[in-house]
């Protein structure tokens, strides 16, 4: 099944600090692979002591400002953050989006609060089970600060614990959490995304899958995106065929785009 209207929500140029490529060429290759629309959404780890917020935040709003202007004619620009980690510094999170005019917010947790990335992490000195709970709670509290427009990558952690380590993990365990967090996201009208790049990294399946779609759809989910979390240009739109079929067959006929932090639905065709 091939879609005409296809939007990447969820990118890195090189200001992020894993990005490789600049804005331009994200664009360039949102347009080469057929995309409408792009949105640019950097890094911002706000729990990160490494990260010069002001240079980031500043350099990056001048960078997307620039291609979505430069761009406007031929392809949608919509300029964006991911913040990760916002519940954990709520007061600085909250400064930075009254301040820079985002598109688009899509929040995200890449560690638990005081560690590292769920990436860097050796699962043999873990208890899995601890960390998917304790996981699956700060997910939870970031959609209830209801600061986000987008959840991105919710079963984030598996890309490495299933993908890298091999590790069974069943979901089933996890239902009364992940239902919890479905639950909100229906309550605060914020969008699931399925993110395709555990398809190309790791785990060979959507963050979320199949399974956890279906079932925001049955508790009456209404906001989807998809996104490559593209790092290197070419990998823009990578897969997006694949996420808007998922939906589809999980019921949904509209994807969702977001303008000056409100959602608007483009129809899955």
């Amino acid at each position: 099944m091939d879609f005409n209207n296809i939007y990447d929500l969820h990118t890195h140029s090189n200001n992020s600090f894993d990005g490789k490529h600049s804005c331009v060429l994200l664009c360039e290759h949102a347009i080469k692979n057929g995309a409408k629309g792009i949105a640019i959404t950097d890094h911002l780890d706000i729990d990160d002591p490494e990260l010069d917020i002001r240079h980031f935040t500043t350099n990056q709003y001048v960078d997307t400002f620039s291609v979505k202007k430069t761009f406007k004619n031929v392809l949608e620009v919509y300029q964006g953050i991911e913040l990760g980690q916002g519940i954990y510094r709520k007061e600085l999170s909250q400064e930075i989006m009254q301040k820079f005019k985002y598109d688009i917010v899509v929040g995200s947790i890449h560690n638990l609060e005081n560690m590292k990335d769920f990436y860097f992490l050796d699962y043999n000195d873990y208890d899995v089970n601890d960390l998917l709970k304790r996981y699956f709670k700060a997910e939870l509290e970031l959609i209830k600060w209801n600061k986000c427009d987008v959840l991105a990558h919710l079963t984030y952690p598996l890309r490495y614990i299933c993908g890298k380590y091999k590790m069974k993990v069943n979901l089933n365990d996890y239902d009364n959490e992940i239902n919890e967090i479905l639950e909100a996201l229906v309550k605060y009208d914020t969008a699931l995304e399925v993110n395709t790049s555990s398809l190309y990294n790791y785990h060979n399946d959507f963050m979320p899958g199949e399974s956890i779609v279906k079932r925001y759809k049955e508790l009456g989910g209404k906001y989807v995106t998809a996104g490559s979390d593209a790092h290197y240009c070419y990998s823009v739109c990578s897969n997006l065929d694949a996420a808007y079929a998922l939906l589809y067959k999980c019921g949904f006929r509209y994807t969702t785009v977001y303008r000056n932090r409100e959602p608007f639905l483009i129809e899955l065709k």
